[in-house]
């Protein structure tokens, strides 16, 4: 659903044990987690930008733009460098290679969460988009259409759960037999990622944009559709 990197897979040879930039065999890895990353609490509040870069900085990788966490974020205004430990993590540490926070991934493609203090994503920024999108949020109803407009039929989006804590859905009337075979009635978010989930353990993923519509997920097959929300929705 969303791009990320998985170490799970990554044999011990490729992990930065020793804390200090490697060789070229870790250039794969580098690069693979380079790039911009929106740090956010689950909540849903305001989170800031920081830029994973490749070069090398004391204790691991140079981070820039720590300084636009001061409002939102101020705890991470000092975070100099990323680097991976030895179990997986992800460590944002300090210029004295003090940890300022670590995270951890569960499975490959889902957000890096922290380990420690309140419930925070750190995954891959979505255009200017400075949090992560929540239940609340999300809830009500939505269009899926194709990608010229055209719609396909709507689908209800609720902020009400099952028993086990997982919101429900209901498609309308007008789904066609590919959407209503799937027998959608569970939804939950991860990260800029929703997924619909059948009964019969069928579902359908899509990806936020930066204007806060979705598309379906490149993995899914089938044609391509949006998420549209339905005004009043």
């Amino acid at each position: 659903m969303i791009r990320s990197f998985s170490l799970a897979a990554a044999s011990a040879a490729l992990i930065l044990a020793t804390g200090q930039p490697a060789g070229a065999v870790d250039d794969e890895l580098i690069k693979a987690q380079a790039g911009t990353w929106l740090l956010a609490p689950e909540s849903g509040a305001k989170g800031c930008h920081l830029t994973f870069e490749t070069s090398p900085a004391a204790g691991g990788y140079a981070i820039n733009g720590a300084d636009a966490c001061a409002a939102a974020l101020p705890a991470f205004v000092k975070a100099a460098a990323w680097n991976f430990g030895e179990d997986g993590s992800l460590a944002l540490t300090d210029a004295t290679q003090k940890v300022v926070a670590r995270f951890q991934q569960e499975e490959e493609g889902s957000p890096w969460e922290i380990e420690e203090g309140d419930p925070m994503w750190l995954l891959p920024a979505l255009g200017d988009v400075d949090h992560v999108p929540t239940i609340a949020s999300v809830a009500g109803t939505w269009q899926i259409q194709q990608p010229d407009g055209k719609a396909i039929c709507s689908v209800t989006l609720s902020s009400d759960t099952d028993p086990d804590g997982t919101p429900k859905m209901s498609p309308g009337s007008d789904c066609p037999a590919d959407i209503g075979n799937l027998k959608l009635s569970l939804w939950v978010m991860e990260g800029f990622g929703l997924v619909m989930m059948g009964t019969d353990g069928s579902s359908l993923s899509f990806d936020m944009r930066p204007d806060g519509t979705f598309q379906k997920s490149e993995e899914e097959e089938g044609q391509p559709m949006v998420l549209v929300r339905k005004q009043g929705g």
